[in-house]
């Protein structure tokens, strides 16, 4: 048979894949529900702009016919007056989404497209193109979706560290230059502007896998840096037994005001272990009895790990709060983040960090730990 010019088309295996797809016996399809599953698929395959205009241009041609299969009709020429596009873009996007198992030639033996009609002039049949397999595969479609947005939330988290980890050395670096001018930072200063270079913006998609180990690696040697310089090489400061810390709550980000203290209960000159197993039942993870101040800062060396708090926060909480405050804001805020994971708020996302930021607010004396663990173990008796 000699067909038109217009008529002939490859076989492509990706059609033939696609038109083994069916819908469910007795199922129809409105346009609403075409409409919505192709705005699925678009996403999906991240379709370009052009393509997307055309296959919704298609998906409105569908009738809600009752038939088995999903058939439209419109010519290139109808396509061309709806998109703007040129026949040869028309001709290219209708191979690409082919080749997308998005929909299925029908072609007549003229190649032309056309509906067919009985007698009573009723439409019966078609030749154009098969629709089903966009519908069909919407449950593809919801997978890639997911898996997309997956995929965003922990290239998210992998830019939010780099961001957190680009500041913390920066601010270790600012306090070097300014409390330890004679020392050289030479070395820190080059690897942080090399890193800046490399970082790409956050519409990049990916993040290149070494990127965020290199961070890390440069925010650990720069405190740690900072923190040898602070103690001149003699280790870790010893405590003190009052930092006379103000009795003001941390603000926002951070728990409630504790509010004020009751009269029969005043705090101590410091921390004692009694208060800190009343106000704190997680304490109870520690294998060993908590009977004084060294069982204290012995639970909260070992529960830092919980919080997956980097050593270098432990030790910087040691150097500006002393050994068993340090301890106690650990117990404190793996308390607070075990409260927070029961009750499924999930305000806290990064334990270690907020450790980390609790031990500088108690520092900054924004934060008096004896008031927020008397009024935890008010809460908690009530």
């Amino acid at each position: 048979m000699q067909l038109a010019s217009s008529g002939g088309r490859r076989l492509r295996h990706a059609a033939l894949v696609a038109g083994k797809l069916a819908l469910d016996t007795g199922r129809t399809v409105t346009r609403k529900e075409l409409s919505a599953a192709a705005r699925d698929a678009g996403k999906a395959l991240d379709l370009r702009p052009a393509q997307r205009v055309v296959l919704s241009e298609l998906v409105a041609c569908w009738g809600e016919q009752e038939w088995e299969r999903l058939l439209v009709w419109p010519s290139n020429d109808y396509l061309m007056n709806r998109t703007g596009l040129t026949e040869r873009a028309i001709r290219r996007i209708l191979r690409q989404l082919i080749d997308l198992q998005l929909i299925v030639p029908r072609d007549s033996p003229n190649g032309k497209r056309f509906a067919v009609k009985d007698l009573s002039g009723q439409v019966v049949d078609a030749f154009g193109f098969d629709l089903t397999p966009i519908y069909a595969r919407r449950g593809d479609w919801a997978v890639m979706l997911m898996e997309q947005k997956q995929l965003r939330e922990v290239q998210k988290r992998a830019f939010d560290e780099v961001t957190i980890c680009r500041r913390a050395t920066e601010e270790a670096l600012s306090a070097l230059a300014e409390h330890f001018p004679d020392l050289d930072r030479t070395e820190l200063e080059s690897r942080l502007k090399a890193l800046q270079a490399r970082t790409p913006t956050r519409s990049h998609v990916t993040l290149p896998a070494d990127l965020l180990d290199a961070w890390q690696l440069l925010r650990t040697e720069a405190e740690e840096t900072f923190y040898e310089a602070g103690n001149a090489g003699l280790g870790v400061r010893h405590l003190e037994t009052n930092n006379g810390s103000p009795s003001e709550t941390c603000n926002k980000g951070f728990p409630k005001k504790a509010g004020a203290v009751l009269q029969n209960e005043q705090t101590t000159e410091h921390l004692s272990p009694e208060l800190i197993l009343e106000a704190c039942p997680t304490l109870r993870d520690y294998p060993k009895p908590i009977e004084d101040v060294a069982d204290i800062v012995a639970a909260g060396r070992y529960l830092r790990a919980s919080l997956s708090a980097n050593e270098s926060a432990w030790n910087e909480a040691v150097a500006e709060i002393g050994l068993v405050r340090a301890a106690v804001t650990v117990i404190y805020v793996l308390q607070l983040y075990d409260a927070d994971v029961s009750s499924g708020e999930g305000r806290i996302k990064n334990p270690g960090g907020y450790f980390r930021a609790m031990a500088r607010l108690v520092k900054a004396g924004k934060v008096d730990l004896s008031v927020e663990l008397l009024a935890m173990r008010r809460r908690r008796m009530s």
